[in-house]
């Protein structure tokens, strides 16, 4: 029998933003890949609409605000002194912004960078702790093609998912010493709820413009989570410091 490369059995995966999009298609897909998953968000009652449609048994909710940065190393110190270590860390919570130049202010500027880019990096302190994580280990950051390519309207979002890939990279460098990989995926347009407020900001003629740019088309929450568990299993243990651009071939242009 040929053995299932993204089997999970075994291990423990930490999923923010596990209340909807992304967030929650990755952490409903690694149940179904045998892990057992911690979801993580702020809204309780989302958690628990993901939590029904988990797979197995073991999973558990821990509602949280990420934007209480400061207060995450301990956090997650305490959740894996009754969980025992992670295995993995999925980083899908955040936020979107679609100000213009004109109209960013600093107080927006560092809300959206505190709450994608601070979160992530303090996320990774806490995951490196004594007791937080097992050998072998790997932490996935969702960055966005608006990190890598130019896109006018959202200066506050590009910037953060641009530090994200950066952060990524120089974490990917400290943390391999304990055997913590650490990596990202960079999704162009996918269809979530967040994707489709986006959209709605657009006139019809915008939305075809947008999707004409991605040569495979728009994306669905779970290309981008089949990324995610690749990362995640044994398929990626060579692999660190790294971007997966799941686009449809924006970027290819």
């Amino acid at each position: 029998m040929i053995p299932d490369p993204l089997d999970l059995s075994g291990r423990t995966v930490l999923v923010t933003g596990a209340s909807s999009g992304i967030g929650r298609d990755a952490a409903i897909f690694l149940s179904q890949c045998n892990a057992r998953v911690i979801l993580c968000a702020r809204n309780r009652e989302r958690l628990e609409q993901t939590a029904a449609q988990l797979n197995g048994p073991g999973h558990r909710i821990e509602a949280f605000d990420l934007a209480a940065a400061d207060e995450i190393p301990a956090r997650l110190k305490t959740l894996c002194e009754d969980t025992g270590p992670l295995h993995g860390l999925v980083h899908c919570g955040g936020v979107h912004s679609a100000l213009p130049l004109r109209v960013l202010t600093v107080e927006k500027l560092e809300q959206v960078l505190r709450i994608n880019v601070s979160s992530a990096a303090m996320l990774a302190k806490g995951f490196r702790q004594k007791g937080c994580s097992s050998p072998g280990s790997s932490i996935v950051l969702v960055s966005s093609v608006a990190g890598l390519v130019g896109e006018a309207g959202v200066p506050a979002y590009a910037a953060s998912k641009a530090a994200i890939i950066g952060l990524c990279k120089t974490l990917a460098m400290e943390l391999a010493v304990q055997g913590i990989r650490v990596n990202c995926v960079a999704p162009g347009f996918v269809k979530t709820e967040m994707g489709e407020r986006l959209g709605a900001m657009l006139t019809p003629e915008q939305l075809a413009a947008l999707e004409a740019k991605h040569p495979l088309g728009f994306g669905t929450p779970r290309d981008v989570s089949y990324g995610i568990a690749f990362l995640l299993a044994g398929t990626a243990r060579w692999i660190t410091g790294t971007t997966l651009v799941i686009d449809g071939g924006y970027t290819a242009a």
